[in-house]
This record gives C-alpha cells, sequence and structure tokens, in this order.
C-alpha cells in the first residue's frame, strides 16, 4: 500500500466573522493546551477509519489513495458543524433522545464518528466487516502509516481543532474569549491568562499545559517529591512511592519475630528491638503458655514476672527469634525451680477452651547445668 503523499498545504477551516466592537479589537488567542492536544489526536484514527471503510472490497483504490481527499472534506465537514452546533444543541433541547454532552471533546468526537460513518461504502455497511478484527488492525496500521511519514503533522491538526474547539466552546470552559483594545493590554493579559502554556517545575517532568492545570497536574504529577507515607524522613519521587513503602522503607510494617507464637502485631521495621524490649513480658507469657497449658493466666504472669526478674539486664530483650528466646526462659527456669502451678476452677476452665489455640511451643534441648 503506498503511503498517503505528504501534503505541505495547511487546512484551515472558515473563519466565523464575528462583529468586533472598534475598542476590542485584540482577542486573547490562548486555549486548554491539554484539551487542544486531544482533540487533534483523535483525526487520525478518524480519518483512518473514514479512508479503510471507503475503500474495503476496492481492488484499485487503497486507504492512502483517496488520504488527502478525504482529508480536505473531513475539515469542512468538521468546520461546518462547529458553526452550526450552537443551533443544533438548541434544536435538541427539547428532544429526549437528541442529549449531547457539552463537553468540546465529546462534541467533536461525535462529529468525526459521524463524518467516518459517512464515508463507509455499500461493502463495509452490509458485509459484517464493522464488527472484525480485521478492520482495526487496519485502521491502526493505517494510523502508523501517516504517523511515519509525517501525513498531517500534529502541530496543523492542533491548529484546526483550536478553531473547531473555539465554536463549541460556548460556555468558554476551555478558551479565552477576552478582547482588548490595545496590544499592550492584550501583552499584559497573556502573561497573566489562565490558559497560557506552562510547563511543570518539578525535577525531570517536561509537562505542558495550561495554567489553570498546574494545581491538578502537579497531583498527580509522577515527578513530583513528596515526604514518605509511611512518615520515614526520605523524600520520594510519587512514581517510586509503592516501591519504597514495600521493599527499602523503615517503617514498612513487618510481623513480630514471635508471630509464630502468637504474637499479632504489625511493627515498623525499625522498631523491631523497641518491641522486642516494650513487649518481653507478653512474648514470655506467650512462651509459658505454650508451656504450661493447665497454668491460670495469673499463674503464668506471675511466673513470666519473676523470669524477667531474675533474666540479667536486656539479656532476654536480645533474643531475636523464638528459639533464641524459649532457650534463655528456660535456662532461667531451671534456676527458679519447678513452677508450682495451682490453677483455679475459672483457669482450667480457660485452659481447656485455649488449649487448641495455643501454638506448641518448639521443643528444645536444655543445657546441661554444672
Amino acid at each position: 500500500m503506498d503511503p498517503p503523499a505528504t501534503d505541505n498545504t495547511e487546512h484551515k477551516p472558515e473563519k466565523i466573522e464575528h462583529v468586533k466592537e472598534d475598542d476590542l479589537r485584540f482577542p486573547c488567542q490562548l486555549f486548554d493546551t491539554e484539551i487542544i492536544h486531544k482533540i487533534a489526536q483523535m483525526f487520525l484514527p478518524g480519518l483512518a477509519s473514514a479512508c479503510v471503510d471507503n475503500t474495503t472490497g476496492n481492488l484499485f483504490s487503497s486507504p492512502a489513495s483517496v488520504a488527502v481527499d478525504i482529508r480536505k472534506e473531513m475539515v469542512g465537514y468538521l468546520t461546518e458543524r462547529s458553526e452550526t452546533f450552537v443551533a443544533e444543541s438548541i434544536i435538541l433541547e427539547g428532544d429526549p433522545d437528541g442529549e449531547v454532552s457539552d463537553h468540546p471533546y465529546d462534541i467533536i468526537s461525535d462529529m468525526v464518528d459521524d463524518f467516518a460513518s459517512s464515508k463507509r461504502n455499500l461493502f463495509s455497511r452490509v458485509s459484517g466487516w464493522l464488527l472484525s478484527e480485521t478492520r482495526e488492525d487496519k485502521i491502526d496500521d493505517f494510523v502508523q502509516e501517516m504517523e511515519i511519514n509525517g501525513f498531517w503533522v500534529i502541530d496543523r491538526r492542533e491548529t484546526i481543532a483550536q478553531a473547531l474547539l473555539k465554536n463549541v466552546d460556548f460556555k468558554n470552559t476551555f478558551h479565552c474569549a477576552m478582547k482588548f483594545s490595545t496590544p499592550q493590554e492584550l501583552a499584559q493579559h497573556v502573561g497573566e491568562c489562565s490558559f497560557r502554556s506552562v510547563t511543570c517545575t518539578n525535577e525531570s517532568c517536561n509537562a505542558n499545559f495550561s495554567a489553570s492545570q498546574m494545581e491538578k497536574h502537579d497531583s498527580t504529577c509522577p515527578f513530583k517529591m513528596l515526604p514518605c507515607e509511611q512518615k520515614c524522613s526520605e523524600i520520594i519521587m510519587r512514581r517510586e512511592m509503592d516501591r519504597h513503602c514495600i521493599t527499602v522503607c523503615p517503617m514498612k510494617l513487618v510481623n513480630c519475630p514471635f508471630y509464630s507464637i502468637g504474637c499479632q502485631s504489625g511493627v515498623p521495621h525499625c522498631q523491631i528491638e523497641q518491641h522486642r524490649s516494650d513487649d518481653l513480658q507478653s512474648h514470655i507469657i506467650l512462651i509459658l503458655r505454650g508451656i504450661y497449658k493447665e497454668a491460670s493466666t495469673e499463674n503464668i504472669k506471675v511466673r513470666a514476672e519473676k523470669i524477667e526478674e531474675a533474666s540479667s539486664p536486656g539479656r532476654l530483650a536480645e533474643a531475636r527469634s523464638v528459639r533464641s528466646l524459649i532457650s534463655r526462659v528456660k535456662e532461667i527456669e531451671a534456676k527458679l525451680g519447678k513452677f508450682e502451678m495451682q490453677p483455679s476452677n475459672s483457669a482450667s476452665e480457660e485452659s481447656l477452651e485455649t488449649r487448641d489455640s495455643v501454638p506448641e511451643v518448639p521443643v528444645i534441648a536444655e543445657s546441661s547445668t554444672h
């Protein structure tokens, strides 16, 4: 398939003549750059659809051979439709089936779809072609072909998009409608206009948008530097935040080292040592409950306090694993002597109810004492 010839002729829609007052001869020509670019981006797929559907089943023509003519028709069609859009929307106001979006992108998108539909030949209308994957593939291929060959470059499409947007954006939401009496007044306004083009100030981000969209962009810019969401001291790029929080962040939550014997606490990684120290007694109690299943909660607590008192300062808290803590607890237990359990009736009942839920404590060979 021969590529469409690059056409250097700039296709501009006819301008609507406006009655201007003599003292307001200098209009602001600024637009929302994001919506202009978005509208311009839809033109190539729309043109490709029209060209492919117009030549399907025709052995003597290809999408590329009709692209220039159909583009000219498309620009004329969109211009005419946009100029009469306000009148059309007024007519459709009373029609319950005639509801239309008031967003310029949706309005122009519907116009592009209508034009593409009007260019379908008989074969494409009756053969089931419109629902085929082959059609979508051919449209995508032709879009890429036009982009590679520089057919209808983005700057020219944006020029047309501006004219169309001005015609359909009757609420002046996406373009500036202000006019001025002198070039000096206009120049001063352009430097302050909310539709002036600005570049993101975040390092590595080259996004361009209207000044009015600065706050919106900044709230989602992937390059913006932000404090860590988990409150560590790091300043992280937004797009790296998730990876930071689940990998290297010192405040990421991890299971307690004694999770396997019943400690359900989620602890920031950097506070594990503090947790082992602060919750030492509860960890000892969990170990004792696994060993002395018949003992009452009160007996277990008293025994844990004695073990903690008999330990040298910090020795038990330094245990980094279940195995290590059990070993040290048993060493101290051997010095304290036999654990005299005095279970109460309620304690016995509690023991029976919780026996199945208490994790078994791993058996650790006791160190021989000399």
